[in-house]
């Protein structure tokens, strides 16, 4: 079968390229932001990428086109598979339909720490011999992948909470219908989608439904959202982490978090040693350990797994070290991900300068939603450097006065180049926050400071 992709190079429609691929279709695909690493990855598996959504691309007809979410009406591709009757679908009922409803599904969803913890439990199964097929919003490190088919019975996936499609406005988890769920935390974003709060808690209430009896829900027993979602229904067994009464939590931490224990029942089951800083890294790996330990795997072997994994790209990667100065790529787009990035750096690196730069990208970052509590999300760092894309519709530098003379709002990114160039010191730990390319700001730093 010939399956053409509308937006393959985003990380999810990216992702089932990748296993369309290896279930022998032949697969091409449209999208007008090409850009490494999925363009690499997409083209190691012989994947057509064609640039921009034009008809023709379409010509001659393919058998299926899968229509990622990015995708709306007056596209012109779109308008060419409706005027020309060409079956479609959107990527999560594809994917239900083609691999997840053959297997058991471990979903890890929330609004923090979702990429992670699918790669830390894609990892502790693998390690543990199961093989299973992932689909990651990220490319994991120890696979070299963002996603991947097997004939494991196992599959895990990061359980987004944005729409669909076009025609289908329910969040993608919807199409999942996981036996094991992580919801890791719950916060407002997606303004662009959800117009408060408590119509994101509606969404993660319907996704409990689709959960078995048999099922199992791990979520930290101390988040007030979450627990709000449970109590709207819950019809499956809830585990819960951290709390007061929960059977499972962590115990013997260090202080930047690459040591701790995993308690079950008050009683030692496994100690860590990895790679990973910051408390929120060691609660992600949790939630994973016990979703592990659901489809058999203990304790003792998902530590020792943990001792070998090796992280996401883009979530607080080290780019650069040397001359004793360190640069971290980060994805963190929401205050609450900035305070966990900077607390976990902080941590790491003692007394040491933390630099901070940041692109506000994210829809709910360019509508202003967190403009009132993004300076607050700075607190840990000594200087903070924030760009004001034309996009963003409102002045970072009205609200963030609460951080006086260390914060610089920048309109110009040659200007933050040119701040580090003069005022990098040997021992600075700099922190590139964004979830896009930020105008090749990374490489630009690593070559002024090498």
């Amino acid at each position: 079968m010939h399956i053409h992709i509308l937006g393959i190079c985003g990380t999810f429609m990216g992702g089932l390229a990748q296993i369309a691929r290896s279930l022998g279709h032949r697969v091409t695909g449209s999208d007008q932001n090409v850009y490494p690493p999925m363009s690499d990855q997409l083209a190691s598996m012989s994947i057509e990428i064609m640039n921009g959504y034009k008809a023709e691309h379409l010509e001659p007809c393919p058998d299926l086109v899968i229509v990622g979410n990015t995708i709306s009406r007056g596209n012109p591709a779109l308008e060419k598979v409706l005027n020309a009757g060409i079956p479609y679908s959107s990527g999560p009922e594809w994917l239900y339909r083609e691999v997840l409803q053959h297997k058991h599904v471990l979903a890890v969803s929330g609004t923090h720490g979702k990429t992670t913890t699918t790669t830390i439990l894609s990892w502790i199964l693998e390690f543990a011999g199961l093989k299973p097929g992932f689909l990651i919003g990220g490319v994991a490190e120890n696979f070299a992948l963002s996603a991947r088919y097997s004939d494991s019975d196992y599959f895990v996936i990061e359980a987004d909470e944005y729409d669909t499609a076009f025609n289908d406005k329910r969040s993608k988890f919807i199409h999942y219908h996981p036996k094991t769920l992580i919801i890791n935390n719950l916060e407002f974003d997606h303004a662009d989608i959800f117009h408060d709060l408590a119509a994101i808690r509606r969404e993660f209430h319907h996704l409990l439904k689709t959960i078995p009896q048999q099922g199992r829900i791990i979520y930290p027993q101390n988040d007030e959202q979450i627990n709000k979602v449970i109590e709207m229904g819950c019809w499956s067994e809830l585990i819960s982490f951290s709390g007061s009464e929960s059977e499972w939590s962590l115990t013997d931490m260090d202080q930047d978090y690459r040591h701790f224990s995993v308690q079950k029942n008050n009683e030692t089951e496994g100690k860590v040693a990895w790679s990973l800083i910051g408390e929120h890294n060691a609660y992600n790996a949790l939630a994973a350990i016990i979703a592990a330990y659901d489809v058999g795997i203990t304790v003792e072997t998902a530590c020792d797994a943990l001792s070998e994994f090796k992280s996401v790209k883009r979530r607080l990667e080290c780019i650069f070290d040397a001359k004793c100065i360190r640069i971290y790529d980060d994805f963190a787009h929401h205050p609450t991900a900035i305070i966990k990035t900077l607390n976990a750096l902080r941590q790491h690196a003692g007394d040491a300068r933390l630099i901070a730069i940041m692109e506000p990208r994210s829809n709910t970052m360019k509508m202003g939603v967190h403009a009132e509590t993004l300076a607050s999300a700075f607190i840990a760092a000594d200087l903070v450097l924030l760009f004001q894309a034309d996009t963003v519709d409102w002045d970072i530098a009205k609200h963030m006065n609460e951080l006086g003379d260390r914060c610089r709002v920048f309109k110009d990114i040659e200007e933050i180049v040119a701040v580090i160039a003069q005022q990098h010191q040997p021992g600075d730990h700099i922190v590139i926050m964004s979830n896009g390319g930020f105008g090749g700001l990374h490489k630009k730093l690593i070559d002024v400071l090498r």
